[in-house]
């Protein structure tokens, strides 16, 4: 991003409306008809309870009739970037044709020549801080790091990132993901390194890893990739996860057990997702497809549904799109009042921190 933080009154300024030219709904019918010929979609790193996913991909589905072929959806950011490598001379089920990763994936996979530009119709009300200008990746959505707490084990609940060393909470604490490969638990990591540097962001992957040895040396660290299977088991107690996964496994829960989900006092970190098409796509065409109903209304409001903040959220406020059950059901404001938006050259310094030295300081090998 270009701000060193981006809060979420820098990306309500950066929006702005656009509206779909009638030369640009001719070209969509040859896209449709292009993508309808190749017949399939793949993906990767889906699950059906992130972000709404699972209503997403059957919206498409049904707009287009196009197969989707979905790959490993437990997969994290790394995993994808790692699958298009692994395919580039495949054009079978295995490659993927779409990714979705952490903002800090996105440049090095254009330097590395693994993505290709595309443009959606709606590519003016995506901010300028969230996108690549050429076209090769793009915001697609937004949330912040959260505590999802089974309350029939966990009778204290922590508020903090602090609090999770604490002997209330032995063999309670999880990643939803391996801090190794996956973006969302390296940014739970660089979290609770903010909280711990006082918000230095220069300090915080360091920080992020004394804060989780710490956590590790008392006992309490569990490591294995928490769910809402492993949460509801009593397995993983508290899993730290983005606040949309947090909330629709409180949801799907519907207590049984219950669920609290918990924004963090301090370290309050928003991290940015991203779209792009790889570069050895199969469905080069089916990938373009994809892409414009994400960005389309229709899909956006599928993202708020799943309780993450769609890139073009604000615009679609501002047009009065969006329902007002949908926004009762959401967080708070107060909650992401405070939320950073660490920059890509924070993101990118820590990562190379956190991924590289997981093992030496903190040593918890986390079983996929």
């Amino acid at each position: 991003m270009k701000s060193k933080w981006l809060g979420m009154a820098s990306i309500t300024a950066l929006m702005i409306g656009a509206q779909v030219s009638g030369a640009f709904a001719a070209g969509l019918d040859d896209l449709i008809a292009a993508a309808k010929k190749e017949g399939t979609l793949t993906t990767i790193a889906l699950p059906h309870d992130w972000c709404g996913y699972g209503a997403v991909l059957d919206g498409f589905k049904a707009k287009y009739g196009l197969e989707v072929n979905e790959l490993n959806p437990d997969a994290g950011s790394g995993d994808e970037i790692e699958a298009i490598k692994a395919n580039k001379g495949n054009t079978g089920p295995q490659a993927p044709d779409v990714i979705d990763v952490g903002l800090s994936f996105g440049p090095s996979a254009k330097a590395d020549g693994l993505i290709q530009p595309y443009k959606v119709s709606t590519w003016d009300t995506i901010p300028d801080s969230a996108k690549d200008a050429d076209g090769y990746w793009y915001g697609d959505y937004y949330g912040v790091l959260a505590f999802a707490v089974n309350t029939d084990i966990v009778k204290n609940v922590p508020k903090d990132w602090p609090d999770l060393a604490g002997a209330d909470y032995k063999n309670a604490v999880a990643f939803a993901g391996d801090p190794r490969v996956s973006n969302q638990a390296i940014q739970a990591v660089y979290a609770a390194g903010l909280s711990a540097a006082g918000g230095d962001a220069a300090k915080a992957g360091d920080a992020g890893l004394q804060a989780f040895a710490a956590i590790n040396k008392a006992g309490n660290f569990v490591p294995v990739i928490g769910k809402s299977a492993s949460l509801a088991q009593g397995s993983t107690p508290i899993v730290i996860a983005w606040d949309y996964n947090a909330l629709s496994w409180r949801d799907t829960l519907d207590g049984n057990p219950p669920i609290e989900v918990v924004v963090p006092k301090t370290g309050v970190v928003a991290g940015v997702y991203i779209q792009a098409i790889s570069a050895y796509a199969p469905h080069p065409n089916a990938a373009k497809l994809w892409m414009e109903y994400l960005y389309s209304d229709e899909g956006q409001l599928g993202w708020l549904k799943g309780y993450c903040h769609p890139i073009r959220f604000n615009d679609l406020a501002k047009n009065g799109k969006i329902p007002a059950d949908m926004m009762a059901k959401m967080p708070p404001a107060e909650s992401y009042a405070a939320a950073a938006f660490p920059s890509l050259d924070e993101q990118a310094a820590a990562k190379e921190v956190i991924t590289k030295q997981w093992d030496t300081v903190v040593g918890a090998d986390v079983a996929k």
